[in-house]
């Protein structure tokens, strides 16, 4: 901010929050050994004062920085162990190197939002990929505040309008699941759903639930995880486990390694797959040819997805973000194995 020609300066922010000038500096540009409390006050300080890094006035200078975002509001560990993610960010690295643009991570754990916000306020980065979207992230909404151009991976809880979307029809995707259990002769189908808060978690649950209405079939069945493998084997117990889950003939699980975790509950109770119960599982991301028997699965299409972002992104960096809200949609692919 520049107050009667004077611009705020990390000297003064320093001053404000009450912490030296280099802890003020490594507050400012996310780095390790800053406390909760010294970083809530130099971002505070920050914000009273209008505070923006130098990062900005290199860009003004040098027009673009060469490098793009990828922000994940996900835990560390979160994105190193899941395949979605792997696949994901191998993808946008191929695809931005195809253009000579830079990758720059994000993880935005609870807490980092105002750090990750003031980074990108001083424009280090041309352009932003934000993918895995929860229920309370307001990413949409500060992002086009910022002027920043933005493509959203999965369309985001909050503010979807106002920014560009590529997303696969997770809802549709569910439903071809349920028929092609409903096919098979299955009548009891039970779902492990994704986590509560998370829109494709959510939109797959309404797609098995909307889809088993259709066909007039109970859709009670539900136990939720969190995409991962563990989560799928508790799920599956507690599926088995509620009054007439020994009644269960057929699994929609929202992701692969959840699947996997429900074959490990099924095969240690001694129930067959396919024979006793069948299963569908979500992502096609590898996982799915290692189980045994070989998954049927609805094949997510993030190389398409990531492709195609990053082509909005490029041209939304173009026209300084000024371009009309987008929304494209991927139809995943059924993939048949031997789960059904």
């Amino acid at each position: 901010m520049v107050v009667n020609g004077h611009a705020s300066t990390l000297d003064e922010v320093a001053r404000l929050a009450g912490v030296s000038k280099a802890t003020a500096s490594r507050a400012l540009n996310g780095r390790s050994k800053v406390s909760a409390k010294a970083q809530a006050a130099v971002v505070d300080a920050a914000r009273e004062l209008g505070y923006t890094p130098n990062g900005a006035a290199r860009s003004l200078v040098m027009q673009r920085t060469g490098s793009v975002a990828v922000i994940l509001p996900e835990s560390d560990e979160r994105v190193f162990s899941d395949p979605f993610f792997a696949r994901m960010l191998h993808a946008v690295a191929r695809s931005l190197r195809e253009r000579d643009l830079q990758l720059v991570l994000l993880l935005a754990q609870p807490g980092d939002e105002d750090r990750m916000l003031l980074y990108l306020r001083g424009r280090y980065v041309d352009g932003a990929i934000v993918a895995s979207h929860h229920r309370d992230d307001r990413l949409a909404e500060h992002l086009s505040d910022l002027g920043l151009p933005c493509v959203f991976i999965g369309a985001p809880w909050i503010g979807a309008e106002r920014v560009p979307v590529v997303d696969s029809d997770n809802a549709g995707a569910a439903a071809q699941a349920v028929r092609v259990l409903i096919d098979g002769g299955r009548r009891t189908i039970a779902t492990i759903a994704g986590p509560r808060d998370m829109r494709a978690g959510h939109d797959r649950l309404a797609g098995w639930r909307q889809e088993l209405d259709a066909a007039g079939l109970d859709s009670n069945r539900v136990a939720h995880g969190d995409f991962t493998e563990h989560s799928g084997t508790t799920a599956c117990a507690e599926l088995l486990d509620a009054d007439g889950g020994g009644d269960i003939d057929g699994i929609f699980a929202a992701s692969d390694l959840m699947a996997l975790g429900a074959m490990r509950e099924l095969g240690a109770r001694g129930i067959r797959v396919p024979d006793d119960v069948a299963i569908v599982g979500y992502d096609d991301l590898g996982v799915a040819e290692r189980t045994q028997p070989p998954l049927t699965t609805l094949r997510n299409p993030i190389d398409q997805m990531v492709t195609e972002a990053v082509r909005l992104l490029v041209e939304a960096i173009a026209q300084g973000g000024r371009g009309a809200p987008r929304r494209v949609v991927f139809v995943p692919e059924l993939v048949r194995r031997d789960t059904v």
